[in-house]
């Protein structure tokens, strides 16, 4: 059976070209995931040859990263704009967990939980995945060790704590994806636990977001 021909792609400066391309692997990967972005799902989308893409990307394995770092990066900073204008660190921190554990980024998670499996045989993705947990971390050990310097928080390891907090909110949101137990109750069930860690009343943290 034939084939309807490829249209010519329109003209573009390498720079041009590397940013579509860039902005389509991206797109893949919010909406189907990491594992979509191959050679081929990103020439589809842009609308050109494989071996077009493979010119400017010759490294997938690199894509895949950058494709994670940007949507990571992101994320991270519209969350820390959302929670920098509240008074306190309590406040902070409750809105920052009431927007990761509320649903809403789920398309996030799932490139989350894709980049930690595939990060296995993918170092560029892995490294990618290591300097965006630092991140993650920097950001919930700032809020933690300022409610330690307020005295709202009583607590003295802000770094483990950090690394605590976020490991139950990966766990949870991941469970969430096969929709394993009450995904109503993550907030509370979570904020409970954080809150017994700051030495805060219960609740407080729900009151706060």
């Amino acid at each position: 059976m034939s084939r309807a021909p490829r249209r010519s792609s329109a003209r573009k400066s390498p720079a041009e070209r590397t940013a579509e391309i860039a902005a389509a692997a991206r797109g893949l990967a919010l909406e189907h995931g990491l594992t979509a972005v191959t050679l081929r799902g990103v020439a589809a989308r842009v609308d050109v040859t494989p071996a077009l893409v493979a010119h400017y990307e010759p490294s997938m394995d690199a894509l895949v990263a950058a494709a994670f770092t940007s949507i990571v990066a992101d994320e991270i900073d519209e969350v820390e704009r959302l929670v920098a204008g509240l008074p306190t660190p309590t406040a902070r921190l409750g809105a920052l967990l009431d927007t990761l554990l509320d649903g809403t980024r789920d398309d996030v998670t799932v490139v989350w939980v894709e980049a930690w499996a595939l990060g296995r045989r993918n170092e560029q993705l892995a490294a990618s995945v290591r300097s965006q947990m630092d991140a993650w971390q920097a950001v919930v050990q700032g809020i933690v060790e300022a409610g330690i310097a307020s005295g709202e928080f009583r607590a003295t390891d802000a770094a483990g704590i950090a690394w605590q907090v976020l490991g139950m909110i990966d766990g949870l949101n991941a469970q969430a994806l096969v929709r394993w137990g009450d995904a109503g109750a993550r907030g509370s069930l979570l904020g409970h636990a954080i809150e017994g860690m700051l030495g805060l009343a219960r609740g407080a943290l729900g009151a706060a977001g």
